[in-house]
């Protein structure tokens, strides 16, 4: 795993928690790196599973809610640092439909030795998208974090449905998503506040 994703993680920490939790979940995870990255080096993807289980360990948040927050904090890391690949692209389905014959070649001109999941699409209509995420890693979290991150920034409601295709390991994984009107989103949002505004009184 290519160690800016490792720098990013760790920046998240910081941002989200402290330096404190930084220090200590790498000194809790025991790293053979020590937890000294650069983002163009390579490292074992075991350290990553091992930051972030001291992370669940120390905060008591689940390991998926956190691997998802990370695919949103590095989404608008992308965004930050390439936005050729978000302009070129006018929808968030759009964007997703073009990862992995578009930016992944782009992302392997930058790091030539990056291993990369793969990222499949079908688009059975223009407000849908099926997106079949394939990795020995098992990081499908990760990569939803990713695609609600990408929605969140062309500001896009969608739904989102998964299904496991490798017995809950998280290494074939089918996500359905589903863009919704902006109307629609509105009236669910209204309709969840008024519910919830009766079920108090």
């Amino acid at each position: 795993m290519k160690g800016v994703v490792f720098t990013e993680f760790l920046a998240m920490v910081e941002d989200r928690f402290s330096l404190a939790t930084v220090e200590e979940i790498i000194d809790r995870a025991q790293l053979p790196s020590g937890g000294v990255y650069t983002s163009v080096g390579t490292y074992p993807v075991a350290e990553m599973v091992s930051l972030v289980d001291q992370l669940a360990h120390k905060t008591g948040i689940a390991v998926p809610e956190l691997l998802k927050a990370f695919g949103g904090h590095l989404l608008t890391r992308f965004v930050e640092g390439y936005p050729g690949f978000f302009s070129s692209h006018g929808s968030a389905l759009d964007f997703l439909m073009a990862v992995e014959g578009h930016i992944h070649v782009e992302v392997r001109k930058l790091y030539a030795d990056a291993e990369l999941p793969r990222f499949l699409c079908e688009r059975p209509s223009p407000d849908r998208l099926v997106l079949h995420y394939r990795s020995p890693r098992g990081l499908a979290d990760l990569a939803e974090g990713l695609i609600r991150g990408c929605a969140a920034h062309y500001r896009e409601p969608i739904e989102l449905e998964r299904e496991d295709l490798s017995a809950g390991r998280g290494q074939n994984v089918r996500f359905y998503i589903h863009r919704v009107a902006q109307n629609q989103s509105e009236d669910q949002s209204e309709s969840q506040g008024g519910s919830a505004a009766g079920q108090a009184t």
